[in-house]
């Protein structure tokens, strides 16, 4: 807080209007509505009016990456077969896909997360997030900004960490109960399909499965770093780290230290982003291990 009161003015800079969190710590079982940190969607920064978070609404977008074909998949039909062209390509520029809800560009991370909670009125984010404000001597609408998201991970962070105690205590108490159970039996079934959701510390994270024949059929992995820095979809609107890049004052063009300060807020992964592939024939390498 200290550092940031020296850069206030950034607290209108690096802004996104999307925002989607799938919640975290569940407290019935695998209940995603029963999570300690909520989910939802919130549209062009009204934190007035928060949308349930409905999974059968993501699709990725390829048109835009190296990938083939143009049309747009909801993950259980996803399709990652790599066609790379070029770094000079002004089409095709990511390996990233571009992932959507309902269509629109969405920010996931601590932002997501935090505005959400926010919005619904979680005693302990509501708390930390108005004494960041009053100590900062800004409004809400400081928040949809580079300073919002960076403030925003340490908000996490502290309320989350504040939390941990009484979930010690009560993993304490079952084990004192005689409650021991750490896993939950399970069998692979010859055909199904499922999706396990975690909001990391980066945001959204979900990995979809579908079973055939009692094997792997299709696997796919929407991740945070895609949601946050995938090039256009197929209607051309932006990711969120380009959004937020655009109207970025630079100081020093030789040095735009600027675009790092957002960027950096952003916490990308750049492993999200990682192919093997021979980039002249487009073969993806093979391997068998004896």
């Amino acid at each position: 807080l200290t550092v940031a009161s020296y850069y206030k003015d950034w607290a209108g800079i690096g802004g996104t209007a999307n925002f989607m969190t799938c919640g975290e710590f569940p407290q019935v079982g695998s209940d995603m509505n029963s999570c300690w940190m909520p989910s939802g969607v919130i549209y062009n920064r009204n934190i007035g009016k928060v949308d349930a978070f409905d999974p059968n609404l993501i699709t990725e977008h390829v048109r835009h990456s190296w990938y083939k074909g143009d049309k747009a998949h909801h993950p259980y039909q996803g399709v990652t077969e790599p066609q790379y062209t070029s770094y000079e390509d002004r089409d095709r520029y990511s390996w990233s896909k571009a992932p959507r809800y309902d269509g629109n560009s969405m920010e996931t991370g601590p932002l997501a997360a935090v505005l959400v909670a926010y919005a619904k009125g979680h005693p302990e984010v509501k708390k930390t997030v108005d004494y960041v404000l009053s100590y900062l001597g800004v409004g809400p609408e400081a928040l949809f900004s580079t300073l919002g998201r960076t403030a925003a991970r340490g908000i996490e962070t502290k309320v989350i960490a504040d939390k941990l105690m009484d979930w010690v205590n009560e993993l304490a108490e079952n084990v004192k109960s005689g409650n021991t159970k750490i896993y939950q039996e399970w069998q692979m079934p010859d055909e199904a399909e499922g999706v396990g959701f975690v909001n990391a510390p980066r945001g959204s994270l979900s990995h979809w499965i579908r079973i055939k024949g009692g094997k792997i059929e299709n696997f796919q992995l929407v991740v945070p770093t895609t949601w946050n820095l995938g090039p256009r979809c197929a209607e051309g609107k932006l990711s969120a780290v380009e959004e937020a890049l655009m109207g970025t004052p630079i100081a020093d063009p030789e040095r735009p230290v600027e675009i790092l300060r957002t960027v950096h807020s952003f916490d990308p992964c750049i492993a999200c982003g990682v192919h093997v592939i021979d980039s002249k024939t487009n073969q993806v390498r093979k391997f068998k291990i004896l």
